[in-house]
């Protein structure tokens, strides 16, 4: 079974393009390793973004919205650390 990723977000912060951006940098990146990646809406002020279930990036914990390098990073490191990110590995 593939890996999935939810992406919630507050739709009273208006973040539903944001979170719509950063799924299409996902499937863009991971086009053959990802089954899913779903767009949740809540409110709150939330933006999480869960791997499987896994909670692995929270902008309410880290204080900030993750960079689509960060995120791409810490996905691929789960499902295929050996992998090459090309320009998102570079510093």
């Amino acid at each position: 079974m593939q890996p999935r990723i939810t992406i919630k977000y507050c739709t009273q912060c208006r973040w539903l393009l944001r979170a719509a951006w950063m799924a299409q940098e996902l499937l863009t990146t991971f086009e053959t390793d990802l089954g899913e990646v779903a767009l949740l809406p809540a409110t709150g002020g939330i933006f999480e973004v869960s791997l499987d279930g896994e909670l692995i990036y929270s902008r309410k914990a880290e204080g900030r919205f993750p960079e689509s390098k960060e995120l791409k990073q810490l996905i691929r490191d789960r499902i295929d650390p050996g992998r090459d990110l090309g320009h998102s590995d570079r510093k």
